[in-house]
C-alpha cells in the first residue's frame, strides 16, 4: 500500500548501515550449546567476555570465553559450575565486566566473579547464592543504573528484586501475574518494568510502589509467546504472532493507549533488544537447529523511528549503533557480527550519529538510593576514542547477621554451647587468613597459566 511504501523509502541515518559477519578464524567452534527447551538466548556478551550455556551432566554449567581469543574451543576448557540443574539464563553485570549472574531450574540465582585470566579449573564457588523462588528461575536482568540490583523471575509467577551486595531481597512482586512470565525488561533509568505473560497481557509495573501502572491485553492475537522491551523514549516495542502464526511487531504508547502493529510472514519466535542511545531496536528470529533451515541474512532486522513518524524497516544484520557488536549463536559455535559501518564508507572521521554516547560502567545510584525512590539516568560515555574495559573490580558481599535483629537473651538464661574462648576477633582473624589463602591460590593459578602459555610459545618456536 502507499502508506507502507512511504515508510520504506523515508530517509534514515541508518539506512545504509550493515553489520558484517567475521571470518571463520574469528568465530568460536566446538561449543556444546545447551539443548534445554527454554526460550532463552543461551548466551551473553560484554566488552571482555562471551558466556554461553552449555551441556552439562549432573547439573548446569556455562562457559566463559575471552573476546580476544577465538577459534576452536578446547573440550577441557574450564566451565562455571555450581547449579544442580540446567542453567536457563545468564546476564553480565552492566557495572562490572567481571561479574555475571545465572538462573537455573534448581530455583536459585547465583552471582559469579570471573578472573581476567583463564582459570585452570572449573569455577565452582559463586560470590553469593540468592534463594527465594519455589520453582525454576528462567529470567534474570540487572538494573541499568543502580549498583548491585538484580531482578529474577520464575515459574512461580514471582518477580524478585535483590541487593546482590548484601544477598537480600529488596522487593517481591507476587500478585501481579496470573500465569507464566515470558519476559521482563527495565526502562532507560530503571524506574519501571515491562512484562509479558501467558495470560496475553503486557504490563508496565512500578516495582517500588508494587503496582501495575498500565497494561494492554492481547497486543498480538496469536497463542505463542509475546515479548516486550522499553525503547529509549518510553514507548514499548513488542514481538508476537497473529492467529495465523505470522510474526508481528508492535510499537505502543501505553500511557495514551495508542500504538501500531506491523506484520511480517513466517513462523519462529522473535527476540528483541533495544539500544539506550537512540530510538532503535533489533529483532532476531529464533531459527531451527538445522543450520541450513533459514538463510543467515534473514535472521535479524533493525528498526528505527522518531515521533511522530512510524518505524523504518532497515537492512538485515544491522546491529545497534554504539554497541560492541552483535552475537549470534548457532549449532556448535558462535558467530560475532561486527559493529556497523556505512556502505560505501563516507568518511574516516568518527560518526557520532551512528555511535551515540552509550551507558558506561559506572552506576548512577546505589541500591539503597534507588529503593528509597531516587531515579537517575545512565552515566554515558563517548565511543570516539574507543572503549577500554576497566580492570577487574571485586564484588564484595556484606551479609547482615539475622541475629542482630533479635533481642538479647535475659542474663538469667544466658548460656552458650560454643567455646567461650573463641572471640569475635579470633573469628575475624581466621576469615582474614582464609581470604589471604584464596588470593594466594588465585595468584598461583595465574602464574601457572602464564608459564604454560610461555612454554607453549617456546615449544611452537622450536618446532
Amino acid at each position: 500500500p502507499p502508506a507502507m511504501s512511504r515508510r520504506v523509502v523515508r530517509q534514515s541515518k541508518f539506512r545504509h548501515v550493515f553489520g558484517q559477519p567475521v571470518k571463520a578464524d574469528q568465530m568460536y567452534e566446538d561449543i556444546r550449546v545447551s539443548k534445554v527447551t527454554w526460550d532463552s538466548s543461551f548466551c551473553a556478551v560484554n566488552p571482555k567476555f562471551v558466556a554461553i550455556i552449555v551441556e552439562s551432566g549432573g547439573g548446569g554449567a556455562f562457559i566463559i570465553l575471552p573476546l580476544a581469543k577465538t577459534g576452536r574451543v578446547d573440550k577441557n576448557h574450564p566451565l562455571v559450575t555450581g547449579h544442580t540443574a540446567p542453567v536457563l539464563d545468564i546476564d553480565w553485570c552492566p557495572h562490572n565486566d567481571n561479574v555475571i549472574a545465572s538462573a537455573s531450574e534448581d530455583t536459585t540465582v547465583m552471582v559469579w566473579q570471573v578472573p581476567d585470566y583463564v582459570p585452570m579449573r572449573n569455577i565452582t564457588e559463586p560470590v553469593v547464592t540468592l534463594e527465594g523462588h519455589s520453582k525454576r528461575v528462567g529470567i534474570i536482568s540487572w538494573h541499568p543504573t543502580a549498583r548491585n540490583v538484580l531482578l529474577s523471575a520464575g515459574c512461580d509467577n514471582l518477580v524478585i528484586l535483590w541487593n546482590v551486595g548484601t544477598g537480600e531481597m529488596l522487593l517481591v512482586l507476587d500478585d501481579m501475574h496470573t500465569d507464566l512470565i515470558y519476559n521482563v525488561g527495565w526502562n532507560r533509568n530503571g524506574s519501571l518494568l515491562v512484562t509479558t505473560c501467558k495470560d496475553k497481557k503486557v504490563r508496565v509495573i512500578d516495582p517500588r510502589k508494587q503496582q501495575v501502572v498500565a497494561e494492554k491485553a492481547k497486543p498480538h492475537d496469536g497463542a505463542r509467546p509475546i515479548r516486550a522491551i522499553f525503547m529509549a523514549d518510553g514507548k514499548i516495542f513488542t514481538t508476537g504472532f497473529s492467529k495465523m502464526s505470522e510474526r508481528q511487531l508492535g510499537l505502543w504508547d501505553l500511557v495514551r493507549d495508542g500504538g501500531s502493529r506491523l506484520a511480517s510472514a513466517a513462523p519462529g519466535t522473535l527476540r528483541s533488544r533495544g539500544h539506550a542511545g537512540c530510538r532503535e531496536c533489533s529483532a532476531a528470529a529464533r531459527v531451527p537447529r538445522e543450520p541450513r533451515a533459514l538463510p543467515r541474512s534473514r535472521t535479524q532486522r533493525l528498526f528505527w523511528g522518531t515521533d511522530p513518524d512510524p518505524p523504518i524497516f532497515l537492512p538485515s544484520h544491522a546491529p545497534p549503533p554504539g554497541c560492541q557488536g552483535r552475537w549470534r549463536g548457532g549449532l556448535g559455535g558462535g558467530h560475532p557480527i561486527s559493529p556497523p559501518s556505512p556502505s560505501p564508507p563516507q568518511s574516516d572521521l568518527f560518526q557520532d550519529d551512528l555511535y551515540p554516547d552509550t551507558p558506561g560502567p559506572e552506576p548512577a545510584l546505589e541500591a539503597d538510593e534507588w529503593l528509597s525512590g531516587k531515579d537517575a539516568e545512565p552515566i554515558l560515555i563517548s565511543l570516539r576514542d574507543g572503549y577500554v574495559p576497566v580492570k577487574n573490580r571485586e564484588l564484595k558481599v556484606v551479609k547482615k547477621n539475622i541475629l542482630d535483629n533479635k533481642p538479647p537473651p535475659s542474663p538469667r538464661h544466658s548460656h552458650s554451647t560454643c567455646d567461650p574462648n573463641f572471640s569475635r576477633p579470633a573469628l575475624e582473624e581466621v576469615l582474614e587468613e582464609i581470604r589471604a589463602l584464596k588470593e594466594t591460590v588465585q595468584a598461583q593459578e595465574k602464574r601457572i597459566s602464564d608459564l604454560e602459555n610461555k612454554l607453549c610459545q617456546f615449544t611452537n618456536g622450536t618446532d
